[in-house]
């Protein structure tokens, strides 16, 4: 099974968004887990590789690029310890400019 928590972060301050990231992921229980994560970016090379270079080897990872070819859609399943883990990841990924997680 695959954990997929259907959160967006547009519009909220970053304590809001992780404490209720956290609650709901801490919801789940019985850890480790398969973890999905979706983002949007624009599809420029060095931002794909930002992204990529963000996760293991052992990480499965797909791309869709949007009808006119502006963003890609990435989406990254990887086996992740504990809720405290997934929000250092999105932590990590704020850096990267343009980046939109879901």
């Amino acid at each position: 099974m695959i954990l997929k928590i259907n959160c967006t972060f547009d519009g909220m301050n970053t304590d809001d968004k992780y404490s209720k990231l956290r609650e709901t992921l801490m919801k789940e229980g019985n850890w480790p887990k398969l973890y999905m994560f979706k983002f949007i970016i624009p599809a420029t090379n060095r931002e794909i590789a930002l992204v990529e270079s963000k996760f293991s080897d052992e990480s499965v990872i797909t791309q869709k690029q949007s009808s006119n070819g502006k963003y890609i859609s990435i989406t990254v399943k990887e086996v992740m310890l504990d809720a405290d883990s997934i929000i250092a990841k999105y932590k990590e990924m704020e850096g990267i400019e343009g980046l939109m997680a879901f």
